[in-house]
């Protein structure tokens, strides 16, 4: 079997207890055993290992039986004519000695086979991609619209304060219009989101081929650490050795090198050995002036020797079949020159990108009590006449699109750390399974789309405010309730 290590994993996995909540091994596990795209590229990885048993047949032995009767006239001057029937039986046994084109061919069926093996482990590690994405990014989604209902919640809030200061004269009316298109932007936006995160399940399902109402949240403490090793050129070099794509395209090279050799052996000549036996039975009954009479009989003929054929004119066929043979090695070696550039282009970008991200969640993280910070200076001037409307609901736009960033950022971290060792040709399941350590069983998106913040944290969020500090468990709860 092409997976054993995949399938072991599998049954370790299927044999716990099931989750009321789906976690991302179970979810791998089930698109091992669902996946339409692995068991198609696995039929054809085992359907390209073929070639290597049909090429290895070329060089033994082949043994074949024929037998057949036929009705013959024969007409001699002089002699006479006569019809008979022939009976005859026949079996050959040909080894080839000297068979350069199919040695040739043997060889490139071994790097074909190989090629197939590689190409399905690529696939095979394609699909840890797959449900790695699929999987954040329902959990993003869901992040994603826990903030658009808190956003909605604050700019109705918002909208109902706005009312009541215009009725009790404290307002303009442009302020409550200006509320209401606030909040109905907030709607709108909470409206996509749930029809983005309804859409982000069907990857899942897609994978799986069963739906799953819930996952497993990823919890804040999640490490964002930079890449180990720290330095691009190792793992530069280690995508340029170990990458499964550009492996495979290093194989297609020496497949097409053989292929080459094999065109050129049909200039060579072919050396066979070879056992023949045939029987037959029947003949012809004539007679004349001055001869006998000749009887049917039963006549036997066993041949063995060693014979040598040497193609002196095929018609150009072969001067073309060396030219194609030739094109297509170029081409193969010009396919894994683009292939290593791409690799060594998306090593180095994600190489980069990964390591910036750990500066970027902290900075988006800070950005949180900034904006939050800002949101409440703002809204204290608004209520003593200094800010207006317009200015409160772009503070509280901001605080939002700050959530939304920083969870972004960190869930765009766990998929470009993968695809980093994608490109590099170290991902594996125990990747998947490392990620599951930080997931959490009791992860509420509405409650937990914030980070938990220090008591450091809290405050700078409340510079400007007149009332005094509360709790850290208090300030917490009010984040997330009045958020």
């Amino acid at each position: 079997m092409l997976r054993p290590l995949y399938l072991a994993i599998v049954l370790a996995g299927l044999s716990g207890p099931a989750l009321a909540k789906s976690d991302l091994l179970t979810i791998y596990q089930e698109a091992l055993l669902n996946s339409a795209d692995l068991a198609a590229a696995e039929a054809d990885a085992l359907a390209r290992q073929e070639v290597l048993p049909q090429a290895r047949a070329q060089l033994l032995p082949s043994i074949g039986l024929g037998a057949g009767v036929a009705r013959e006239h024969v007409d001699i001057e002089d002699r006479g004519s006569d019809s008979y029937s022939t009976h005859y039986y026949q079996a050959s046994l040909t080894q080839p000695l000297f068979r350069a084109d199919r040695w040739f061919n043997y060889q490139a069926a071994k790097s074909q086979t190989e090629q197939a093996r590689v190409e399905f482990s690529a696939v095979q590690q394609q699909l840890i991609m797959d449900v790695a994405q699929a999987y954040f990014n329902v959990l993003r989604a869901s992040d994603n619209l826990a903030t658009a209902r808190a956003e909605e919640a604050a700019f109705e809030r918002q909208l109902e304060q706005a009312r009541e200061r215009f009725e009790v004269g404290l307002s303009a009316r442009t302020d409550v219009l200006e509320a209401l298109a606030g909040f109905d932007t907030a709607r709108a936006t909470r409206i996509t989101a749930s029809t983005n995160l309804d859409v982000s399940y069907q990857a899942l399902t897609r994978l799986t081929n069963r739906d799953h109402p819930e996952l497993l949240g990823m919890g804040h403490d999640l490490p964002i650490l930079a890449p180990i090793p720290g330095d691009m050129q190792q793992w530069v070099d280690t995508a340029a050795a170990q990458n499964l794509s550009l492996q495979a395209y290093r194989l297609a090279i020496d497949s097409a090198s053989d292929a080459l050799r094999s065109s050129k052996a049909g200039y060579a000549p072919v050396v066979d050995a070879f056992v023949r036996y045939s029987d037959s039975y029947g003949g012809a009954r004539l007679g004349g002036v001055g001869a006998g009479v000749a009887g049917t009989g039963d006549t036997e003929l066993t041949q063995f020797g060693v014979e040598m054929t040497l193609p002196l004119f095929t018609g150009g066929g072969t001067t073309s079949r060396v030219r194609e043979s030739t094109f297509r090695l170029t081409q193969a070696e010009q396919a894994s020159e683009a292939e290593l550039r791409r690799i060594v282009e998306r090593t180095r970008n994600l190489f980069r990108t990964v390591t910036s991200s750990v500066e970027e969640v902290e900075a988006r993280r800070q950005s949180i009590i900034s904006s939050k910070a800002a949101l409440d200076a703002t809204q204290t001037g608004y209520e003593v006449g200094t800010r207006n409307v317009v200015d409160v609901l772009d503070a509280q736009r901001n605080l939002y699109r700050a959530v939304r960033d920083y969870n972004d950022a960190r869930y765009n971290y766990i998929l470009d750390n993968l695809g980093l060792k994608q490109a590099a040709g170290t991902l594996s399941p125990q990747d998947l399974e490392d990620l599951s350590a930080w997931l959490k069983a009791d992860y509420d998106p509405d409650r937990d789309f914030i980070p938990p913040f220090t008591e450091q944290e809290i405050r700078r969020m409340n510079i400007g405010g007149s009332q005094p500090q509360p709790s850290l468990n208090e300030q917490q709860r009010r984040m997330r309730t009045s958020f």
